[in-house]
Order: C-alpha cells, then sequence, then structure tokens
C-alpha cells in the first residue's frame, strides 16, 4: 500500500504540474527587499486553481511577469539557467522533464509514467529543482550606520587628526545579481524558501555589511576631505551625499571587495549628524576666524568696519572729527587695505627725530576736502559720505 500511495501521489502532483502557471512579484513585499522567490499564483483568471503543483516544478509554457526595477533569475538544480533583467511577461521554457507539458510532444501515458518513474526514485519528489527568484536592480534604501564612539582620520587641512562620533543612511544598489547571488546568499533564498533583506535585523548578512562599513567610515572621511576636488573641508561632508558615497563605496570596496566579490555598490548617502569631539570643535572655530579675516571677504570687513567709524565720527560737532578719523586711518596707510596677498610690504622709513607740532588744521576745509576726497577714493567712505562731509566743511 506504501508504495501504490508513492506512484498515486506522484501521478496526482505530475497532473497538478500540467497547469500552465502565473508566476509574478509577493504581496507585500518591503521596499528594502533585495531577493525573494517568485510565487505562483493559484487562480487561473477565474478560470479554475492549481493548488497541487509541487514545489520545485515550472511548468513548461507558465507565465512570469518581471516588474520595473526587478530582474528576474532562473535557477535549476542550484545552476543558473536564464535571467531577465527587462520588465514584461515570461514564458518558462526547460528541457527538464518534469517541467514539460504532457499534452505537448509525446503521448499523455508516456509523459506520465516518465515523470512518476523519475518522481517514484526521488521519494514521490521530482528529479529536477527549479527556482526563479526575483532580486531588486534598483537602489534599496534604510541601510543605516553609525559609531557609538569617536573614530579618527588625518585631515590634510586642519592638518591634525579629527575625531568624531556619526550616523546615517545609505541605498545600496546589486550592480552583479548573478555574483550577489553566487557569493553572498543563503541556500534558503536560493531555493525559493525565504527573503533576503539588507535591513532585516534577523540578517546575519546584513549586520555583516554594517560592520563593514562601519569599519570603512574612517577611510572615507580621510578620503573624502583629503581629496582637492571635494575642497579639502569636512563642513561639506553633509552637503554632498553623492560625493561622500564615492568615497564610502571606494573604501568599502579596498577593504571588502564589495563590487568585485559581492555585486554590491553605495549609491549615496544621508549623514544624519556628525558629532566632533572638543580638540576638532576647537579648531573649526579658529578657522571661522581665519576665513572671516583673510583675503577679500577679510578687506571687506575690515573697510566695513572703518566705514563705521567715520559714520560715527562725522555725526561729531564740526569737521575735526572726520579728519580725526582720516588720520587714523592714514597712519596705517590708505593702501595698506588692498595690500596683496604674499607681496612683501614696503620697507618701514628710519625713524626720525621728534618734529614740532604742527598747527592744527581742523578748520581748513581745503584740508578736510582733500582728505574725504583720497578717503572717497580709496573705497574707505561712500559718495553720500563724502557729500556729507564736504557740506559740513563748506558750511552748506
Amino acid at each position: 500500500m506504501g508504495l501504490f500511495q508513492a506512484v498515486s501521489g506522484a501521478i496526482g502532483g505530475t497532473l497538478a504540474d500540467q497547469w500552465l502557471d502565473f508566476y509574478t512579484v509577493p504581496d507585500g513585499l518591503p521596499a528594502t527587499a533585495a531577493l525573494f522567490p517568485a510565487v505562483r499564483r493559484d487562480q487561473n483568471e477565474g478560470r479554475g486553481a492549481n493548488a497541487g503543483a509541487s514545489d520545485g516544478v515550472i511548468t513548461n509554457g507558465s507565465k512570469i511577469v518581471v516588474p520595473e526595477g526587478y530582474g528576474l533569475v532562473l535557477v535549476e538544480d542550484g545552476a543558473f539557467t536564464g535571467f531577465a533583467a527587462q520588465p514584461g511577461g515570461y514564458i518558462w521554457d526547460s528541457e527538464e522533464t518534469a517541467s514539460q507539458s504532457v499534452f505537448s510532444g509525446g503521448g499523455l501515458v508516456d509523459s506520465i509514467i516518465k515523470q512518476s518513474w523519475e518522481r517514484f526514485k526521488f521519494g514521490g519528489r521530482p528529479g529536477s529543482q527549479q527556482t526563479a527568484i526575483f532580486v531588486a536592480l534598483k537602489e534599496l534604501p534604510n541601510n543605516k550606520f553609525g559609531t557609538q564612539s569617536e573614530i579618527y582620520w588625518d585631515d590634510a587641512f586642519l592638518n591634525t587628526q579629527v575625531g568624531a562620533i556619526t550616523r546615517g543612511t545609505y541605498t545600496l544598489k546589486i550592480t552583479d545579481p548573478l555574483t550577489f547571488i553566487r557569493n553572498f546568499v543563503s541556500a534558503a533564498v536560493i531555493s525559493g524558501h525565504a527573503v533576503f533583506d539588507f535591513t532585516d535585523i534577523d540578517n546575519p548578512a546584513g549586520e555583516q555589511l554594517f560592520n563593514e562599513v562601519v569599519g570603512s567610515l574612517a577611510p572615507a572621511f580621510s578620503m573624502y576631505t583629503n581629496d582637492p576636488a571635494k575642497g579639502n573641508r569636512i563642513a561639506r561632508l553633509q552637503q554632498d551625499s553623492i560625493g561622500f558615497a564615492q568615497s564610502l563605496s571606494a573604501a568599502v570596496e579596498e577593504n571588502y571587495k564589495w563590487r568585485t566579490d559581492r555585486g554590491l555598490e553605495i549609491v549615496k548617502t544621508a549623514i544624519i549628524s556628525i558629532e566632533y569631539d572638543e580638540n576638532t570643535r576647537e579648531l573649526l572655530k579658529n578657522v571661522q576666524r581665519a576665513d572671516a579675516l583673510s583675503g577679500s571677504r577679510g578687506n571687506s570687513n575690515l573697510q566695513a568696519s572703518v566705514a563705521a567709524g567715520i559714520e560715527s565720527a562725522g555725526e561729531n560737532a564740526g569737521p575735526g572729527g572726520l579728519i580725526g578719523m582720516g588720520m587714523a586711518t592714514g597712519g596705517m596707510g590708505l593702501g595698506g587695505l588692498q595690500q596683496p596677498a604674499g607681496q612683501p610690504a614696503a620697507p618701514a622709513a628710519p625713524a626720525a627725530a621728534p618734529a614740532a607740532p604742527a598747527a592744527p588744521a581742523a578748520d581748513d576745509p581745503v584740508a578736510v576736502l582733500k582728505r574725504a576726497k583720497e578717503m572717497l577714493d580709496a573705497g574707505l567712505i561712500t559718495q553720500e559720505d563724502y557729500d556729507a562731509a564736504k557740506a559740513k566743511a563748506l558750511g552748506l
């Protein structure tokens, strides 16, 4: 009786496998799923159901629909037999006897007996194991990275070691599905019995990738901040998601061979926070101060300060206040504000004996206007300031 039931069960399964199945993406799939089996829809457009087909058998002529953003990998007995990266509908076709419809070619009884014999030899199961697997070809979001303590890297701009605690997310893309499946996916996923999700906390492969990304953060920060093309500024890290992603991808490739050995690549990053250590924060403050007083920006700041002083002096009684301010600026030289960076200053004149005090020229309108004109030409005051000084000097 046991032998009969085994043969009977084999024949019953064989008849059920002759249904032309319809395979597609499972319902309720998370957006972060990277690899998952194609699922059979038991209902055939309301004309009947095929719930008795065997697992591991895809009937010849069955239709598999590949949606946008996914690829289809066909596996038979652990070997790749097909791949489709373009969206659309595909028809399964296999030379394996268990996959061929008994209604095409040969005779019905002959085909059933052949399949039943194969299943009988394998305990009522097909002699070939077939799987259709979907693989995500789009960016997979919400992959997290973060450090619990400071990481350190050498920074060329600050000319010292920088330390920070950081966290963020990155998108991941499977650039070589066959390499990824062959080298990094468990047997349960390949056989069509599990879903591979990088963000699943129970997925040891996802945990391994997290640890490798954290281990590559310091080299990635160093690579980014020491690259002249990136401006050598750590302050730009949070603004340049693609640039830092390239540095992080290069770091994990150099350390762990993601692209070559696993078919994976980091596409974009989002740094949520960077908390620099105390020494780094102090250095950044000094850099900000230096930036504010360097180059043309520093010259503009100084000119604005002088102009504010002139405006305040002009409000004092009489034109003497303006003359006093002009003498103060003249003491350091009107051209001093425009001294180009890197050029040597003119040699200082030898010290002269103290001269007798000159007679005050505060009431001389010619001297007042001459000094005001020099300041206008030097860009230290505006035309409006000059006109106001002129009106005061002439008593208008």
